[in-house]
């Protein structure tokens, strides 16, 4: 399949849920321990928009794509990360080379090459030797097209009560070590719901293109199962991802994943894994029948595990694709094939 390079034409309106089993979803490093994030109020798992941008970035990097914003955990860095060094490495483009081309040349070889600012945009930070070679014309920050919010659990949490006393040892040097102990802070259960958008204006200024957007679609689904394979971060499992592409007249609905609900007569504290779950998607499916004439096509994929209510009747990815066709049109509904299979 040949990839287009047009930029983004159509806004997308993204709702992904995954599940987070007896593991830690975001943990707070300013907390001791490391502890998840947790709405004091409500009682729900908060994950931010950084923490699924990570997932997404390492994901792009695996898949052999280059980015900006690099894992120090991943990669082969001795001391503080070099910027220059960076761009230099996503680029391809030495110092000296940067006197030869002008500052928007150097930010059309960075955007090119530097999928995640595509995405997410960045903030550039260099020596003064090196920018005054970059010249006035490449911009200090880039604005990203790709936004998520916060996301809270669609379920009351609980933390686990069997949490573990860790113990590091660490040589001091000669015969001498040194022992820390932390507690390994975990959550029983929570089923987290993820709102973004892609906005077709600000693609314009980092020239994400339709194939980047149609990699989402993918990359997405595939970071949850391959960036989770940690001790702290195994138990995570997507069940759905849904984008809705918008007609071209700058319109979203902005609230779809507010259409998610449980369905479900478990108690919140009872939940262990997805087989618990019944997730309602009625007002899900009804914010797309009354807005339907703005919707270009609704691209869907869930897990086979999941199961799905819409008013008084309840089924599984067939059951889903049927509701979600009645709502806008068959021809407006496309399965996402995650790994290529088709």
């Amino acid at each position: 399949m040949t990839e287009s390079t047009d930029t983004v034409a159509n806004r997308s309106e993204i709702v992904f849920l995954y599940d987070a089993e007896d593991t830690n979803p975001n943990g707070n490093p300013l907390s001791a321990n490391d502890k998840p994030r947790i709405d004091e109020t409500t009682g729900k798992a908060v994950v931010t928009d950084v923490r699924l941008k990570r997932y997404i970035r390492d994901q792009l990097d695996d898949d052999g794509l280059e980015i900006y914003i690099k894992n120090p955990s991943k990669a082969d860095y001795d001391g503080a990360i070099d910027r220059d060094d960076l761009f230099t490495s996503v680029t391809g483009l030495e110092a000296d080379e940067l006197e030869e081309i002008t500052g928007d040349e150097a930010a059309d070889a960075f955007l090119n090459n530097a999928a995640d600012v595509r995405y997410f945009g960045a903030t550039c930070s260099f020596s003064s030797d090196f920018q005054d070679k970059i010249g006035d014309g490449f911009p200090g920050q880039f604005i990203g097209p790709v936004q998520f919010s916060h996301a809270r659990s669609l379920n009351t949490v609980v933390q686990k009560s069997e949490s573990k006393q860790l113990s590091t040892v660490v040589s001091s040097g000669g015969d001498s070590e040194q022992g820390t102990f932390a507690t390994d802070n975990r959550l029983q259960y929570a089923l987290v719901p993820f709102h973004g958008v892609v906005n077709e204006v600000g693609a314009e200024s980092t020239g994400l293109t339709e194939a980047d957007v149609e990699r989402l679609d993918s990359v997405l689904w595939r970071a949850l199962k391959n960036q989770t394979l940690t001790r702290s971060k195994m138990g995570h499992q997507p069940q759905l991802y849904l984008r809705v592409e918008y007609e071209t007249d700058e319109f979203h609905i902005g609230t779809l994943d507010d259409g998610l609900a449980l369905a479900q007569d478990v108690p919140d504290s009872k939940l262990r894994n997805i087989s618990d779950v019944e997730l309602d998607i009625s007002d899900l499916v009804e914010d797309l029948a009354a807005h339907s004439d703005h919707i270009e096509t609704v691209h869907v994929t869930a897990n086979r595990h999941l199961t799905v209510t819409d008013g008084d009747e309840t089924g599984g990815q067939e059951f889903l694709i049927e509701a979600l066709s009645e709502a806008v049109g068959a021809d407006s509904v496309a399965k996402i094939d995650v790994y290529g299979d088709d």
